[in-house]
Formats: C-alpha cells, sequence, structure tokens
C-alpha cells in the first residue's frame, strides 16, 4: 500500500478520527509527519484549551505540510463530522463564516488532520461574543534584534503595571513577543482596541528610540510597532500552542516572565514544548483567574478622541468616526488634496 494511501485510526476525547496519510511529510527538515503533529496536538491539548478552548479559530490549512501551499479556510465545509462544533462569526470585511470552535482535543485532531497546525482564534470564547483578551503584538522592524524586542516587552509589561495590569507573554514563533491581558466579561473589540492604542501611545511617548505606534511602516524607523489593530473587531490572531509555517516547527509558547532573558525562541518546537510543557508546566495555566481592569485605558482613549483623534485603522474596515485621513505621510505631502479627502 502507498503511503499516501495508509490510514490510521485515534480515539480522542470519545471521538475516533480517521487520520489519512499518516506518514505525509509535513516538516520534512526536522522530520516530522502529519502522525507527529497529530501526537504533538494531543500532548499539549490541555495547555492549549485553556487558551484557545470554546473560541472559534481559523484555520490556515498545509494539506501537503510546510513546502506546500496553503490557504485560509473560512468556512468549515458541510461534509464536516456531525460532532464538530461550529459557529458564525463574521471576518474582517464582514463576511459571515462558519468557524471551527475549539470545544476539545478531538476537534484539535480533525483541524491537523485538515493540515491545519496554524490556529488563529478569536478574542471571545462562544456562546457569548465579549472580548476576553486585549493582545499585544510587538512587531519588530527590520533591524531589531530579538534582544531589543525583550527589551521592548519588559517595557511594555512595565507600562501596564503602573496602570496596575498584570500581564503574560509567549513567543509569536517568529521574531516578536505577544503579551495578553486576560479581561472579565462587558468588553467590546472598539474598547478594548481603544485601550491597546492608549498603551502604544504611551510607550511610544515614554521610549520613543525603541517603541512606535506608527501605523505607517515609512513612521516607524528602526523600532518595535506594538500593533493595536490586533485588538480590532473580528481580528484574529495567531495562537498560543500553534505551530508556525516554518521549516522548524517553531511554536508559539507561552513562557514565564523570569525566562524573557534566556529563551531561544527558535528552539521552542513541536519536537521540544511538550517535553518542557510536561516538565515545567503551563505558565498560563491560572491566567483567566486573575482578570484585569483596563479601564483606566479605555478612558483615556476616549476621553482623547475629540482632541487627538482616533489611530488609524487598517484599510479592510469602514472608515472610523475620529480617524486620521487613510493617506501615507509621504503621500499627503505630494498631494495635500488626497490627504484632506482623507480616503
Amino acid at each position: 500500500m502507498a503511503a499516501d494511501d495508509e490510514v490510521e485510526f485515534r480515539q480522542v476525547a470519545g471521538q475516533e478520527l480517521r487520520i489519512s496519510s499518516p506518514e505525509k511529510p509535513y516538516f520534512p527538515k526536522v522530520g516530522l509527519t502529519k502522525s507527529d503533529v497529530v501526537d504533538y496536538f494531543i500532548e499539549v491539548a490541555d495547555a492549549l484549551l485553556n487558551t484557545m478552548g470554546n473560541r472559534p479559530v481559523l484555520l490556515q490549512r498545509f494539506p501537503n505540510g510546510v513546502s506546500g501551499k496553503n490557504f485560509f479556510q473560512k468556512r468549515i465545509p458541510d461534509s464536516a463530522p456531525e460532532w464538530l462544533q461550529t459557529t458564525t462569526v463574521e471576518t474582517v470585511n464582514g463576511t459571515p463564516s462558519r468557524a471551527i470552535v475549539m470545544a476539545d482535543a478531538a476537534h484539535l485532531v480533525w483541524a491537523a488532520n485538515q493540515g491545519a497546525f496554524t490556529l488563529h482564534p478569536w478574542p471571545f470564547r462562544v456562546p457569548g461574543e465579549d472580548v476576553d483578551e486585549l493582545r499585544i503584538d510587538l512587531d519588530p522592524t527590520p533591524g531589531i534584534t530579538f534582544d531589543d524586542v525583550r527589551e521592548a516587552a519588559a517595557l511594555t509589561r512595565d507600562e501596564l503595571a503602573r496602570a496596575g495590569i498584570t500581564s503574560f507573554v509567549k513567543t509569536s514563533g517568529s521574531k516578536g513577543l505577544h503579551l495578553y491581558v486576560p479581561l472579565p466579561g462587558g468588553w467590546n473589540s472598539y474598547d478594548v482596541r481603544g485601550a491597546a492604542v492608549t498603551l502604544a501611545r504611551r510607550l511610544a511617548a515614554r521610549h520613543p528610540t525603541l517603541l512606535t505606534d506608527a501605523w505607517w511602516k515609512e513612521e516607524r524607523g528602526q523600532r518595535v510597532f506594538v500593533d493595536f489593530n490586533q485588538n480590532a473587531p473580528h481580528k484574529t490572531v495567531f495562537g498560543a500552542w500553534s505551530i508556525r509555517a516554518r521549516v522548524g516547527a517553531q511554536v508559539s509558547t507561552p513562557i514565564r516572565w523570569d525566562e524573557l532573558e534566556t529563551v531561544v525562541p527558535d528552539e521552542l518546537t513541536a519536537l521540544t514544548v511538550p517535553g518542557r510543557l510536561a516538565e515545567a508546566g503551563d505558565p498560563w495555566a491560572d491566567m483567566y483567574e486573575q482578570s484585569q481592569s483596563i479601564d483606566e485605558l479605555v478612558d483615556e482613549f476616549r476621553a482623547g478622541l475629540e482632541p487627538m483623534g482616533d489611530a488609524p485603522w487598517p484599510p479592510v474596515y469602514p472608515k472610523q468616526p475620529f480617524e486620521p485621513p487613510r493617506v501615507s505621510p509621504s503621500r499627503a505631502k505630494k498631494d495635500p488634496d488626497d490627504a484632506a479627502a482623507g480616503d
């Protein structure tokens, strides 16, 4: 029987799952097959579901492994098993989609069998739509080292602490770091984004040589961008414990703050993370029991809307009140009429 015709069956969370072509190379450089990726998700399932459980998730599928073509699956097909939990969400452009809800480990294995090892969760848990995470993406520009990103993360943690807010950190699986703040119920994405804008502005003002809130790339320079728009409505972020589409199978890994100075993100892979998790435990295990107030940040954003204006929104969103013109600064200088038009 050819390898592509082979099948294995797994009993996971009360479901029998058929794994097609289990020996298909998913990460050939490090020797990981589809079956190995399934094993990985089973091993980290408890920690992953702690942060991603009952969230709608956008799947990025790599049917032929990391070296092949990929696509985002916005809609779960009608052919999916009846037990698979789904919900209707809106994508950034407002289009409704039927998304998978990561209800248990069987859902993770089903996704992995589809070639989906990069998972992008929404910032709420069904059945409600209250946002329960403030997500801070520290995005390095070219020329920035990971040591610079470490420093940026520590400064962001300290700025949040000044507002009485405890934060948690994870590697991005690539060159950045992500900070998370768990929230109580009652928040929507507009207010949470506003809190992120306030934080970005404070950081840029306090540390202008390292951190920037400049949305336009031409204004960022060689600094770390505090990407506030990762909190915009219907925006998803690369999920904790997901495997990046990199040849080394790097994982977006929650870490303790005391690991920040020594962590080497490229060493956190689907091969090493399960053992690390088994030995040291989940740094985010009790994160959602420590919900934080972002009232101060939201109030400051609202108070500054009229005198300061909003920060720029991504172009896929409708024009927002108090938003500055959607014209790059260099273009605005060349054509003031375009800047005045604002779009």
